[in-house]
Protein backbone atom coordinates (compact mmCIF):
# COMPACT_ATOMS: atom_id res chain seq x y z
CA UNK A 1 0.00 0.00 0.00
CA UNK A 2 1.11 3.50 -0.70
CA UNK A 3 1.62 5.53 2.48
CA UNK A 4 -0.32 8.68 3.20
CA UNK A 5 1.78 11.52 1.76
CA UNK A 6 2.54 14.54 3.92
CA UNK A 7 4.51 16.49 1.34
CA UNK A 8 2.40 17.09 -1.74
CA UNK A 9 -0.34 15.64 -3.88
CA UNK A 10 -1.78 15.68 -7.35
CA UNK A 11 -5.25 17.23 -7.08
CA UNK A 12 -7.82 15.29 -9.05
CA UNK A 13 -10.55 16.72 -11.23
CA UNK A 14 -13.82 15.51 -9.73
CA UNK A 15 -17.24 15.95 -11.32
CA UNK A 16 -20.71 15.24 -9.95
CA UNK A 17 -22.12 13.80 -13.20
CA UNK A 18 -20.25 10.60 -14.12
CA UNK A 19 -18.88 10.11 -17.64
CA UNK A 20 -21.17 7.16 -18.36
CA UNK A 21 -24.23 9.42 -18.11
CA UNK A 22 -22.73 12.02 -20.42
CA UNK A 23 -21.64 9.27 -22.83
CA UNK A 24 -25.21 8.02 -22.94
CA UNK A 25 -26.52 11.52 -23.63
CA UNK A 26 -23.92 12.19 -26.31
CA UNK A 27 -25.22 9.22 -28.29
CA UNK A 28 -28.74 10.62 -28.49
CA UNK A 29 -30.21 11.24 -31.94
CA UNK A 30 -31.47 14.57 -30.65
CA UNK A 31 -28.74 17.23 -31.07
CA UNK A 32 -30.38 19.32 -28.33
CA UNK A 33 -29.36 16.56 -25.91
CA UNK A 34 -26.23 15.23 -27.59
CA UNK A 35 -24.34 18.45 -28.32
CA UNK A 36 -24.16 19.83 -24.75
CA UNK A 37 -23.15 16.38 -23.49
CA UNK A 38 -20.33 16.11 -26.04
CA UNK A 39 -19.07 19.59 -25.21
CA UNK A 40 -19.16 18.79 -21.49
CA UNK A 41 -17.23 15.55 -22.01
CA UNK A 42 -14.59 17.35 -24.07
CA UNK A 43 -14.23 20.16 -21.54
CA UNK A 44 -13.99 17.72 -18.64
CA UNK A 45 -11.35 15.62 -20.41
CA UNK A 46 -9.21 18.69 -21.07
CA UNK A 47 -9.39 19.91 -17.47
CA UNK A 48 -8.77 16.42 -16.11
CA UNK A 49 -5.56 16.21 -18.13
CA UNK A 50 -4.37 19.58 -16.88
CA UNK A 51 -4.99 18.64 -13.24
CA UNK A 52 -2.92 15.46 -13.59
CA UNK A 53 0.09 17.64 -14.40
CA UNK A 54 -0.28 19.74 -11.26
CA UNK A 55 1.27 19.14 -7.84
CA UNK A 56 0.08 21.01 -4.77
CA UNK A 57 2.14 21.31 -1.60
CA UNK A 58 0.23 20.11 1.43
CA UNK A 59 -0.23 22.92 3.96
CA UNK A 60 1.51 22.71 7.30
CA UNK A 61 -0.86 22.17 10.22
CA UNK A 62 -0.68 25.08 12.62
CA UNK A 63 -2.11 25.79 16.04
CA UNK A 64 -5.69 26.94 16.30
CA UNK A 65 -5.79 30.73 16.06
CA UNK A 66 -7.72 32.52 18.76
CA UNK A 67 -9.23 35.25 16.62
CA UNK A 68 -12.97 35.31 16.15
CA UNK A 69 -12.65 35.20 12.37
CA UNK A 70 -11.30 31.65 12.48
CA UNK A 71 -14.82 30.38 13.10
CA UNK A 72 -16.23 32.06 10.00
CA UNK A 73 -16.01 31.05 6.34
CA UNK A 74 -14.24 33.15 3.73
CA UNK A 75 -16.35 32.79 0.59
CA UNK A 76 -15.98 34.49 -2.77
CA UNK A 77 -18.33 33.89 -5.68
CA UNK A 78 -17.57 34.62 -9.33
CA UNK A 79 -19.64 34.69 -12.51
CA UNK A 80 -18.09 33.08 -15.60
CA UNK A 81 -20.83 34.61 -17.76
CA UNK A 82 -20.94 31.42 -19.83
CA UNK A 83 -17.22 31.54 -20.55
CA UNK A 84 -14.55 29.09 -19.40
CA UNK A 85 -11.91 31.39 -17.92
CA UNK A 86 -11.72 30.85 -14.17
CA UNK A 87 -12.59 32.19 -11.76
CA UNK A 88 -14.55 34.84 -13.71
CA UNK A 89 -15.89 38.17 -12.47
CA UNK A 90 -16.29 38.62 -8.72
CA UNK A 91 -19.95 39.08 -7.78
CA UNK A 92 -20.17 38.39 -4.04
CA UNK A 93 -17.69 38.33 -1.19
CA UNK A 94 -17.92 37.12 2.39
CA UNK A 95 -20.54 38.98 4.40
CA UNK A 96 -21.91 40.89 1.41
CA UNK A 97 -25.63 41.12 0.71
CA UNK A 98 -27.33 38.58 -1.56
CA UNK A 99 -27.29 39.40 -5.25
CA UNK A 100 -30.14 39.24 -7.75
CA UNK A 101 -28.63 36.01 -9.13
CA UNK A 102 -30.12 32.94 -7.44
CA UNK A 103 -27.22 30.73 -8.59
CA UNK A 104 -24.72 32.97 -6.81
CA UNK A 105 -26.77 32.99 -3.62
CA UNK A 106 -27.32 29.22 -3.61
CA UNK A 107 -23.62 28.55 -4.13
CA UNK A 108 -22.74 31.02 -1.36
CA UNK A 109 -25.18 29.33 1.02
CA UNK A 110 -24.00 25.82 0.10
CA UNK A 111 -20.35 26.66 0.72
CA UNK A 112 -21.34 28.18 4.04
CA UNK A 113 -23.39 25.16 5.08
CA UNK A 114 -20.46 22.85 4.35
CA UNK A 115 -18.11 25.06 6.37
CA UNK A 116 -20.62 25.11 9.24
CA UNK A 117 -20.97 21.33 9.39
CA UNK A 118 -17.21 20.76 9.38
CA UNK A 119 -16.67 23.33 12.11
CA UNK A 120 -19.67 22.57 14.32
CA UNK A 121 -19.66 18.78 14.11
CA UNK A 122 -15.95 18.07 13.75
CA UNK A 123 -14.09 21.20 14.83
CA UNK A 124 -12.45 21.59 11.43
CA UNK A 125 -11.97 25.06 9.96
CA UNK A 126 -12.69 24.72 6.25
CA UNK A 127 -11.62 21.79 4.10
CA UNK A 128 -7.90 22.14 4.88
CA UNK A 129 -8.33 22.64 8.63
CA UNK A 130 -6.71 26.07 8.42
CA UNK A 131 -9.56 28.27 7.26
CA UNK A 132 -8.94 27.89 3.52
CA UNK A 133 -10.98 30.45 1.53
CA UNK A 134 -13.83 28.86 -0.41
CA UNK A 135 -14.12 29.95 -4.03
CA UNK A 136 -17.01 29.21 -6.36
CA UNK A 137 -17.79 30.12 -9.95
CA UNK A 138 -21.27 29.93 -11.48
CA UNK A 139 -22.61 30.07 -15.05
CA UNK A 140 -19.62 28.16 -16.38
CA UNK A 141 -19.66 27.65 -20.16
CA UNK A 142 -22.78 27.26 -22.31
CA UNK A 143 -25.22 24.54 -21.22
CA UNK A 144 -22.47 22.88 -19.22
CA UNK A 145 -23.84 19.66 -17.74
CA UNK A 146 -21.68 19.34 -14.67
CA UNK A 147 -20.20 20.78 -11.51
CA UNK A 148 -16.63 20.14 -10.43
CA UNK A 149 -13.88 20.70 -7.91
CA UNK A 150 -10.53 21.19 -9.65
CA UNK A 151 -8.28 21.09 -6.61
CA UNK A 152 -8.59 24.83 -6.03
CA UNK A 153 -12.21 25.89 -6.41
CA UNK A 154 -15.81 24.90 -7.09
CA UNK A 155 -17.37 25.40 -10.52
CA UNK A 156 -21.05 25.10 -11.47
CA UNK A 157 -22.67 24.80 -14.86
CA UNK A 158 -26.22 25.84 -15.68
CA UNK A 159 -27.16 22.50 -17.23
CA UNK A 160 -28.81 22.12 -20.62
CA UNK A 161 -32.32 22.67 -19.23
CA UNK A 162 -33.44 19.45 -20.91
CA UNK A 163 -31.84 16.77 -18.74
CA UNK A 164 -29.97 18.75 -16.08
CA UNK A 165 -30.96 21.96 -14.34
CA UNK A 166 -28.72 24.53 -12.65
CA UNK A 167 -26.10 22.66 -10.63
CA UNK A 168 -26.46 24.98 -7.65
CA UNK A 169 -30.04 23.84 -6.97
CA UNK A 170 -28.95 20.85 -4.87
CA UNK A 171 -27.01 21.66 -1.70
CA UNK A 172 -25.66 18.11 -1.54
CA UNK A 173 -24.07 18.59 -4.98
CA UNK A 174 -22.27 21.69 -3.70
CA UNK A 175 -21.15 19.88 -0.55
CA UNK A 176 -20.20 16.74 -2.49
CA UNK A 177 -17.76 18.62 -4.68
CA UNK A 178 -16.33 20.61 -1.79
CA UNK A 179 -15.86 17.36 0.14
CA UNK A 180 -13.45 16.25 -2.59
CA UNK A 181 -11.30 19.07 -1.25
CA UNK A 182 -11.62 17.64 2.27
CA UNK A 183 -10.36 14.29 0.96
CA UNK A 184 -7.60 16.03 -0.99
CA UNK A 185 -6.29 17.72 2.16
CA UNK A 186 -6.56 14.61 4.34
CA UNK A 187 -6.42 11.01 3.08
CA UNK A 188 -5.75 12.12 -0.53
CA UNK A 189 -7.34 8.92 -1.85
CA UNK A 190 -6.23 7.92 -5.34
CA UNK A 191 -8.89 8.44 -7.96
CA UNK A 192 -8.98 4.96 -9.46
CA UNK A 193 -10.64 1.66 -8.65
CA UNK A 194 -11.83 1.08 -5.10
CA UNK A 195 -9.84 3.97 -3.63
CA UNK A 196 -11.45 6.24 -6.22
CA UNK A 197 -14.88 4.82 -5.42
CA UNK A 198 -14.19 5.56 -1.75
CA UNK A 199 -13.22 9.09 -2.76
CA UNK A 200 -16.57 9.49 -4.50
CA UNK A 201 -18.47 7.81 -1.69
CA UNK A 202 -16.93 10.05 0.98
CA UNK A 203 -18.13 13.04 -1.03
CA UNK A 204 -21.63 11.57 -1.28
CA UNK A 205 -21.60 10.91 2.47
CA UNK A 206 -20.62 14.45 3.41
CA UNK A 207 -22.88 15.87 0.72
CA UNK A 208 -25.81 14.07 2.30
CA UNK A 209 -24.69 15.05 5.81
CA UNK A 210 -24.59 18.74 4.87
CA UNK A 211 -28.08 18.47 3.40
CA UNK A 212 -29.41 16.71 6.50
CA UNK A 213 -27.65 19.17 8.81
CA UNK A 214 -29.02 22.19 6.95
CA UNK A 215 -32.56 20.77 7.03
CA UNK A 216 -32.35 19.55 10.62
CA UNK A 217 -33.17 15.99 9.56
CA UNK A 218 -32.54 12.72 11.35
CA UNK A 219 -31.24 9.66 9.53
CA UNK A 220 -34.80 8.34 9.35
CA UNK A 221 -36.15 11.58 7.86
CA UNK A 222 -33.46 11.98 5.19
CA UNK A 223 -34.13 10.98 1.58
CA UNK A 224 -30.53 9.73 1.08
CA UNK A 225 -30.58 10.97 -2.51
CA UNK A 226 -27.67 12.74 -4.18
CA UNK A 227 -28.71 15.49 -6.59
CA UNK A 228 -32.43 15.47 -5.86
CA UNK A 229 -33.97 18.32 -7.87
CA UNK A 230 -31.14 18.38 -10.40
CA UNK A 231 -32.89 16.32 -13.07
CA UNK A 232 -35.27 18.14 -15.41
CA UNK A 233 -39.00 17.27 -15.34
CA UNK A 234 -38.79 15.17 -18.52
CA UNK A 235 -36.38 12.70 -16.88
CA UNK A 236 -37.80 9.57 -15.30
CA UNK A 237 -35.83 9.69 -12.10
CA UNK A 238 -35.44 11.37 -8.73
CA UNK A 239 -31.70 12.05 -8.46
CA UNK A 240 -28.22 11.13 -9.68
CA UNK A 241 -27.73 8.47 -7.00
CA UNK A 242 -29.48 6.83 -4.08
CA UNK A 243 -27.43 5.91 -1.02
CA UNK A 244 -30.36 3.98 0.43
CA UNK A 245 -30.98 1.92 -2.69
CA UNK A 246 -28.13 2.20 -5.22
CA UNK A 247 -29.32 1.42 -8.73
CA UNK A 248 -32.78 2.99 -8.33
CA UNK A 249 -32.18 6.74 -8.77
CA UNK A 250 -33.39 6.83 -12.38
CA UNK A 251 -34.73 4.62 -15.15
CA UNK A 252 -35.08 6.79 -18.22
CA UNK A 253 -35.38 6.28 -21.98
CA UNK A 254 -32.49 8.68 -22.62
CA UNK A 255 -30.24 8.14 -19.58
CA UNK A 256 -30.92 4.44 -19.21
CA UNK A 257 -31.15 2.73 -15.82
CA UNK A 258 -29.04 3.69 -12.82
CA UNK A 259 -26.19 1.12 -12.92
CA UNK A 260 -24.85 1.47 -9.37
CA UNK A 261 -24.38 -1.78 -7.44
CA UNK A 262 -25.56 -2.04 -3.83
CA UNK A 263 -23.23 -4.85 -2.75
CA UNK A 264 -20.01 -6.63 -3.70
CA UNK A 265 -22.11 -9.33 -5.37
CA UNK A 266 -22.71 -6.88 -8.21
CA UNK A 267 -19.33 -5.11 -8.20
CA UNK A 268 -18.57 -3.68 -11.65
CA UNK A 269 -15.18 -4.45 -13.16
CA UNK A 270 -14.44 -1.80 -15.78
CA UNK A 271 -11.67 0.41 -17.06
CA UNK A 272 -14.11 3.24 -17.76
CA UNK A 273 -14.70 6.09 -15.32
CA UNK A 274 -11.30 5.53 -13.67
CA UNK A 275 -12.25 1.98 -12.84
CA UNK A 276 -15.91 2.70 -12.10
CA UNK A 277 -15.44 5.27 -9.33
CA UNK A 278 -18.96 6.69 -9.76
CA UNK A 279 -20.45 3.21 -10.05
CA UNK A 280 -18.97 1.10 -7.26
CA UNK A 281 -19.25 3.99 -4.81
CA UNK A 282 -22.80 2.72 -4.33
CA UNK A 283 -21.42 -0.09 -2.14
CA UNK A 284 -19.79 2.03 0.62
CA UNK A 285 -22.65 4.52 0.19
CA UNK A 286 -25.16 1.88 1.22
CA UNK A 287 -22.92 0.76 4.08
CA UNK A 288 -22.99 4.29 5.48
CA UNK A 289 -26.76 4.53 5.06
CA UNK A 290 -27.22 1.23 6.89
CA UNK A 291 -24.97 2.37 9.73
CA UNK A 292 -26.56 5.80 10.08
CA UNK A 293 -30.12 4.46 10.14
CA UNK A 294 -29.18 1.67 12.54
CA UNK A 295 -27.71 4.17 14.99
CA UNK A 296 -30.51 6.68 14.42
CA UNK A 297 -30.60 10.34 15.35
CA UNK A 298 -28.41 12.84 13.52
CA UNK A 299 -26.26 11.06 10.94
CA UNK A 300 -23.40 13.53 11.30
CA UNK A 301 -22.91 12.65 14.94
CA UNK A 302 -21.92 9.00 15.43
CA UNK A 303 -21.88 7.62 11.87
CA UNK A 304 -20.44 10.77 10.32
CA UNK A 305 -17.89 11.11 13.10
CA UNK A 306 -16.50 7.65 12.34
CA UNK A 307 -16.10 8.42 8.63
CA UNK A 308 -14.46 11.73 9.52
CA UNK A 309 -12.12 9.98 11.98
CA UNK A 310 -10.98 7.52 9.32
CA UNK A 311 -10.57 10.20 6.66
CA UNK A 312 -8.48 12.46 8.88
CA UNK A 313 -6.77 9.89 11.12
CA UNK A 314 -3.64 9.45 9.00
CA UNK A 315 -3.89 5.65 8.72
CA UNK A 316 -5.93 5.45 5.50
CA UNK A 317 -3.58 4.64 2.62
CA UNK A 318 -3.99 6.57 -0.62
CA UNK A 319 -4.72 3.31 -2.47
CA UNK A 320 -7.00 1.83 0.21
CA UNK A 321 -9.70 -0.58 -0.91
CA UNK A 322 -13.16 -1.07 0.59
CA UNK A 323 -11.95 -3.66 3.11
CA UNK A 324 -9.17 -1.36 4.31
CA UNK A 325 -11.64 1.45 4.87
CA UNK A 326 -14.14 -0.87 6.56
CA UNK A 327 -11.55 -2.19 9.01
CA UNK A 328 -10.56 1.34 9.94
CA UNK A 329 -14.19 2.28 10.62
CA UNK A 330 -14.45 -0.66 13.01
CA UNK A 331 -11.25 0.44 14.75
CA UNK A 332 -12.53 4.02 14.90
CA UNK A 333 -15.80 2.85 16.48
CA UNK A 334 -13.91 0.91 19.15
CA UNK A 335 -11.56 3.81 19.80
CA UNK A 336 -14.28 6.43 20.11
CA UNK A 337 -17.18 4.48 21.61
CA UNK A 338 -15.72 1.26 23.03
CA UNK A 339 -17.29 -2.15 22.51
CA UNK A 340 -21.00 -1.63 22.07
CA UNK A 341 -23.82 -0.78 19.70
CA UNK A 342 -21.66 1.36 17.41
CA UNK A 343 -19.13 -1.41 16.71
CA UNK A 344 -21.88 -3.96 16.10
CA UNK A 345 -23.69 -1.58 13.75
CA UNK A 346 -20.51 -0.91 11.76
CA UNK A 347 -19.77 -4.63 11.42
CA UNK A 348 -23.33 -5.38 10.33
CA UNK A 349 -23.43 -2.54 7.77
CA UNK A 350 -20.30 -3.71 5.98
CA UNK A 351 -21.40 -7.34 6.18
CA UNK A 352 -24.69 -6.52 4.47
CA UNK A 353 -22.88 -5.06 1.46
CA UNK A 354 -20.37 -7.91 1.33
CA UNK A 355 -17.24 -6.05 2.45
CA UNK A 356 -15.03 -7.98 4.92
CA UNK A 357 -13.88 -6.30 8.12
CA UNK A 358 -11.39 -8.93 9.30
Amino acid sequence: MQPHSQQGFHPVFCTIVPPHLLDKLSQSDDPVLANPARRTLEADAARRTRRRMTTVVRPTVTAEPDDEGSAKPDRTLYDCRHGTDLPGTKVRGEGEDPTSDASVNRAYAGLGATFDLLLTAYGRRSIDGNGLPLIGSVHYDEKYNNAFFDGEQMVFGDGDGEIFLDFTVAIDVIAHELAHGLTQYTANLSYYGQSGALNESVSDVFGSLVKQYSLGQTAEQADWLIGEGLLAPRVQGVALRSMKAPGTAYDDDVLGKDPQPASMDDYIHTGDDNGGVHLNSGIPNRAFYLLATALGGSSWERAGQLWFDVLTGGELAVDADFADFARLTVAAARSRFGEGDEVEAVLKAWSEVGVPTR
